[in-house]
């Protein structure tokens, strides 16, 4: 799965600073998502972590079940080397399709649009699984599309429909109000449920 986009990939991509999509901190949909969240207990998994920022601030925020992803933890040391308390030890290293475990609630921040089109149903099929019986699926997706063979890959919200439908429950799909100012009018904020064992 997802061969060409594998570890050697994006350790290139962080060690040359070519990764398209680094905001340097927790974007303003997610953020306040996660400000509007009371139970802090919840398992929240943050897969394709990156530079963490989104776990940086879970952390922050309380939250003490979280758990982020990644192929390799490049990024997301420069990010711990910069600011204290970092939660190193919430990182797990692997691959997000051979990932184990249930979370009441996944965040979506720039994962899907690294993946290959090809794998996006496999990534549907993934986060089903993971989830616990009405867990959420969480984040922003890019609502436009890029003229490029390698990420960040976009789409468009009527392939995003039926690409989950079938397995989840759309609670919200639209175009983010909160947008920082290079995405905004180009990303949707969605809410997710699994809809069923």
């Amino acid at each position: 799965m997802n061969q060409k986009f594998n570890k050697a990939f994006w350790e290139e991509k962080y060690i040359t600073s070519t990764d398209k999509w680094h905001t340097g901190s927790v974007t303003t949909p997610i953020k306040e998502y996660i400000d509007q969240i009371s139970d802090k207990t919840q398992d929240v998994l943050i897969p394709g972590l990156g530079h963490g920022h989104e776990l940086y601030y879970l952390s922050q925020s309380g939250f003490s079940n979280i758990r982020g992803l990644d192929f390799t933890d490049i990024a997301v040391k420069e990010t711990a080397n910069s600011v204290e308390d970092f939660p190193l030890d919430k990182v797990t290293l692997g691959d997000f399709f051979a990932h184990t475990g249930q979370y009441d609630l996944i965040i979506e921040q720039t994962f899907f649009c690294s993946l290959p089109i090809s794998s996006r149903t496999a990534y549907v099929d993934k986060m089903y699984e993971l989830l616990k019986p009405g867990g959420k699926l969480v984040g922003v997706l890019f609502d436009c599309n890029f003229a490029t063979d390698t990420p960040p890959f976009g789409g468009s919200k009527e392939e995003y429909i039926n690409l989950f439908k079938d397995k989840f429950a759309i609670n919200v799909l639209e175009t983010a109000h909160n947008s920082i100012k290079p995405r905004a009018g180009r990303e949707l904020f969605f809410i997710i449920n699994k809809q069923h064992d």
